[in-house]
């Protein structure tokens, strides 16, 4: 995100310095919801591992991933510290497995239409997240600001949660698509595992290096649209 906004650091950097720290805001939000969620799920399905290491918690310091936290405020794409889980504990084994995943990017999507409710019901002005709209993020009264604090928490909210349903280990998407097909399929598919983050990071890079846009080009549209339907705009 900051990477495609670096022109701003140099043309305004108060306003890009603005941006970082909302950025910044969204992101330990909606990272720290989904992780507790996924703890708050494998604890109710019997595996208290995250429990016993401290995540079952709302406290950010015990979700962000530094490496994952830093590169999502660059490149708008990231991670936040995994939580442990033991399959082998959960009721329902694989199937418990894939509502555990479930459970971070559902949780985004709730945090998002929840925040949404002051546009839906125009108590509030949607002026959105989009790149036309950061040269004056936190640059109006009260409810500019308010509506700038939403907005861009709304986004990342929904950012992360389809992001992590891209199936693709270590994503979640890839649990929970494990937990949905036939034992047999979904062995099948397990076996794919190792590729998976070869596979991420190739996406990542060829996108932070020629621009190409071809995760943003599959994701954005759904982000979009799940955007529209919240605010309803």
């Amino acid at each position: 995100m900051l990477l495609g906004s670096y022109e701003l650091l140099l043309t305004d950097p108060p306003g890009f310095l603005r941006l970082a720290a909302l950025i910044g805001l969204a992101l330990v939000v909606a990272i720290t919801v989904h992780e507790f969620s996924h703890a708050l799920i494998a604890s109710g399905l019997g595996d208290n591992t995250a429990r016993h290491l401290g995540r079952l918690t709302l406290n950010p310091l015990k979700h962000l991933d530094p490496s994952g936290t830093v590169l999502m405020l660059v490149a708008g794409f990231g991670w936040g510290k995994p939580v442990p889980v033991d399959q082998h504990r959960l009721r329902n084994g694989r199937v418990g497995m894939g509502l555990v995943a479930g459970a971070g990017p559902l949780s985004n999507l709730v945090v998002a239409f929840l925040l949404a409710i002051p546009f839906k019901l125009d108590a509030l002005h949607w002026s959105g997240p989009g790149l036309n709209h950061i040269t004056r993020v936190m640059t109006g009264g009260l409810q500019e600001g308010l509506s700038d604090i939403l907005g861009m928490m709304i986004f990342f909210n929904l950012l992360l949660a389809v992001f992590n349903l891209i199936p693709l280990f270590p994503l979640d998407g890839s649990k929970v698509l494990a937990g949905l097909l036939p034992r047999g399929l979904a062995a099948a598919y397990s076996r794919l595992e190792n590729y998976g983050p070869l596979l991420l990071v190739a996406l990542v890079m060829l996108d932070m290096l020629s621009g190409l846009g071809v995760l943003w080009g599959v994701m954005g549209p759904v982000v979009r649209g799940l955007e529209a339907a919240a605010v309803g705009h």
